[in-house]
């Protein structure tokens, strides 16, 4: 099987001597091309280039989240969605979090992971797996924004306001751990002009709109994300097989941060968050966020810069992928 694999050097959890030893093992079961990324977008031109050249069948994501959603992006970029047509898709976690490869129900360990997929390969076994894709929306500011898929949530307003400030402080120097992004929520927190009265609205066809959300989780899939081993249900019915979820909140007070916050340490496959300041919708195909102001918006973990109107898609059966 001709197979590339799209190596993030940068990537937390991995060291060239065992990136060296998980390449041996997967060029011993496949004819392996490897390409490590040398700059930001860079995975997702080479899985742009391996969905066009007809010989590739499978394109295997060594790193974090950020640079799955690259990949996920770059297969999907020349055709749109095919899950018999384009290269399959195999992750092997490399991240510090690594959502989307453990909502698959991969090892995050990357040794047990790469074991995992050869097994998978040599059975034979893999699933399709339905996306989110998020465009500027018609008639705002934002209309050119080009549209781009996500594989596990994306986030407007609190949040990604959060994300944003984790990746100036890597940007710094700062190591990305659990720590850290606590502070950050902190600082978010007393920093967000907007927390007390929300400017974003939750628009679907053929419903009544909901106003005033201070945050909004889109979700694609559970868990939300992961505190070390504890995952976070911020959508508990959110499923690979079905469409899109969403949180909403209508209030951050110190008292709605200290239930919500609670909640989401708490939750679990059967229960989220809940509340009269909290809006959930569960499989929506279609639906669009609009705010008053220029907000955050992060995709997988990636802050994205500030939006006002985001129009959002869910796709099933976008990709095939080996687990």
């Amino acid at each position: 099987m001709r197979a590339l694999l799209v190596v993030n050097p940068k990537a937390t959890t991995t060291s060239a001597r065992t990136r060296d030893v998980l390449v041996h093992a997967l060029a011993s079961d496949l004819e392996l091309r490897v390409v490590e990324t040398g700059h930001r977008g860079h995975a997702r031109e080479l899985a742009r280039q391996a969905a066009e050249d007809g010989e590739t069948e499978l394109v295997i994501s060594l790193g974090g989240d950020g640079t799955v959603n690259e990949v996920a992006n770059g297969l999907l970029e020349p055709h749109g969605p095919d899950p018999d047509g384009l290269p399959r898709l195999a992750v092997v976690p490399g991240g510090s979090t690594n959502v989307f490869a453990r909502a698959l129900g991969l090892p995050n360990d990357v040794v047990e992971a790469t074991g995992a997929l050869l097994n998978a390969l040599e059975n034979g076994s893999s699933r399709t797996v339905g996306l989110g894709l998020a465009s500027g929306t018609p008639d705002t500011d934002d209309a050119g924004v080009p549209p781009r898929w996500f594989t596990f949530c994306a986030g407007f307003g609190f949040d990604a306001g959060v994300v944003g400030r984790v990746e100036q402080q890597r940007e710094r120097g700062k190591r990305s751990t659990h720590a850290l992004y606590m502070r950050q929520v902190l600082r978010q927190f007393f920093g967000d002009p907007h927390r007390r009265r929300g400017t974003i609205t939750l628009a679907e066809p053929e419903r009544e709109p909901v106003e005033g959300l201070v945050a909004s989780i889109v979700c694609n899939t559970a868990p939300w994300t992961f505190l070390g081993n504890r995952p976070v249900y911020a959508a508990p019915e959110a499923s690979f097989d079905t469409a899109l979820d969403v949180l909403g909140l209508t209030r951050l007070s110190s008292a709605a941060v200290t239930r919500y916050g609670t909640q989401l340490l708490t939750s679990s496959p059967e229960r989220g968050p809940h509340g009269k300041h909290a809006v959930s919708r569960h499989d929506l195909p279609a639906f669009t966020l609009h705010s008053q102001v220029p907000l955050p918006f992060q995709m997988d973990g990636d802050h994205l810069g500030l939006r006002t109107s985001i129009s959002f898609t869910g796709v099933r059966r976008a990709l095939r992928v080996i687990a």
